[in-house]
């Protein structure tokens, strides 16, 4: 309950505060239409073609969704939890009409606009430090082709070649991985020995508030690739090296690429460490017989990564170079007129909001089951989650528009609503539910 309540206050001062005290956290260019802090967006209350399925969903939801997902065989489980994913991320987008799918990615100030126009992958690698500062003689980049590593739009340069590059056709293409997000942090706590928990997660991983994200965001997308690299590294674990080794490639691959997607995503390697450590049977170091316990994987996923950042950086594009560049910027733009003061705590705020108000109780229900063995798995990836968010908020790199930074964490955070008592377990998805619909129906949002 303390849990809870600490994390609606934390909610209702950052929303009140502004206002009240006249504090002008957003730069004057945002304020035409008004704003909500901490969301990047404005009051608008709307219906739309998909408020009837989303409602329906919902209220469904709430009353089968846990007894599903406790008896349902686990791959009919996996099946029905991406099938309800995939009628609940359009559902929210399309409160907006089609726009609600096609609007965010064909902004100008993210990638497809780009990717559109990349006829050569390795021009775009060699000029693409080059062309980060505000000052750069041959044009900047768009705000989030600068403020990330080519990945992301090499990404979306894929799209385009296969066809796929429509405003609506890339949203579509996103809301579909996304949905697979549930699935591989599900299949990992599973594969570190918690299917329990992992069916107790479920419906709040499937039906989470930041579904209102997921579905028009390309940040889904690298939370999809973190998760299943997570995934592969615990597979790798259970298996043991003989078998395990191509799924310890394939999780430095897609660990590799993310750092290729974002600045802020090495810090996935904390939560790394603790899906290692896990799979390695709770066993720091190298003593005898580590190669067995597990600790086998990480050399072999660093080299797979590392093999990643080299190649970007054989074609042009060295990471190292290029993320001082970004943070002078960052810098130089609007970041600097974000006060620290406010969004330290508001960018929590944010992230309360787009995880929803339950995650609170989650966390403090994690705390106290601490010292319970059997809920290890679940105590260990919850507090990296912590770990994450909090260095990633202590950078003061991502002052504002965070709630879609936020969401290859949100899943892990999650993870501790599974430790809820029972009692909380159909009044909290219900306030879940709840907050989702009001956040996507009374809230224009720009994510």
């Amino acid at each position: 309950m303390v849990g809870l309540v600490v994390t609606v206050a934390l909610v209702g001062t950052a929303v009140v505060v502004p206002p009240l005290l006249d504090w002008q956290v957003w730069p004057r260019v945002h304020i035409e239409d008004g704003t909500f802090p901490p969301l990047h967006g404005f009051p608008q209350v709307k219906l739309g073609i998909g408020t009837i399925p989303a409602v329906l969903l919902a209220a469904a939801s709430v009353r089968w969704a846990d007894p599903v997902a406790m008896r349902l065989p686990w791959r009919r489980l996996l099946l029905v939890a991406y099938a309800v994913g995939l009628v609940w991320l359009p559902s929210l987008a399309l409160v907006d009409g089609a726009e609600g799918i096609s609007g965010v990615l064909g902004s100008p100030s993210e990638y497809l606009g780009t990717a559109r126009s990349v006829d050569d992958v390795g021009g775009l690698l060699r000029e693409y430090v080059a062309r980060i500062p505000y000052d750069a003689p041959d044009g900047n980049w768009p705000v989030h082709i600068a403020g990330h590593p080519p990945g992301m739009v090499l990404f979306f340069v894929l799209l385009v070649k296969l066809g796929l590059g429509g405003d609506l056709a890339a949203g579509l293409v996103v809301t579909v991985i996304a949905a697979t997000l549930p699935l591989a942090v599900m299949t990992t706590l599973r594969v570190l020995g918690s299917e329990h928990r992992a069916r107790a997660a479920a419906p709040y991983l499937v039906l989470t508030p930041s579904a209102v994200f997921l579905a028009v965001s390309a940040d889904a997308v690298m939370a999809v690739t973190a998760a299943w690299g997570m995934c592969c590294l615990a597979l790798g674990c259970r298996v043991g090296p003989r078998r395990g080794w191509p799924w310890a490639v394939v999780a430095g691959l897609l660990l590799g690429y993310l750092v290729m997607m974002s600045y802020g995503l090495p810090l996935v390697g904390v939560l790394a460490l603790a899906v290692l450590w896990l799979g390695s049977g709770r066993r720091w170091g190298w003593g005898r017989g580590w190669w067995v316990q597990g600790w086998w994987v990480l050399p072999v996923a660093a080299v797979s990564a590392l093999g990643v950042v080299l190649v970007f950086a054989a074609g042009g594009f060295v990471w190292w170079e290029a993320y001082p560049v970004l943070v002078d910027r960052y810098w130089d733009g609007l970041a600097s007129q974000r006060p620290g003061s406010y969004w330290t705590w508001g960018n929590l705020a944010a992230l309360a909001i787009s995880a929803g108000p339950l995650v609170g109780a989650g966390i403090g229900a994690t705390w106290a089951a601490r010292r319970r063995l059997d809920d290890r798995a679940v105590v260990v990836l919850v507090a990296a989650a912590l770990i994450m968010v909090v260095l990633a908020d202590a950078s003061q790199m991502s002052r504002a528009e965070v709630e879609r930074i936020w969401l290859p964490f949100i899943p892990w955070l999650t993870l501790g609503c599974a430790l809820l008592p029972e009692r909380w377990r159909r009044p909290g998805l219900a306030l879940q539910l709840a907050t989702v619909l009001l956040v996507e129906h009374l809230l224009h949002t720009s994510w």
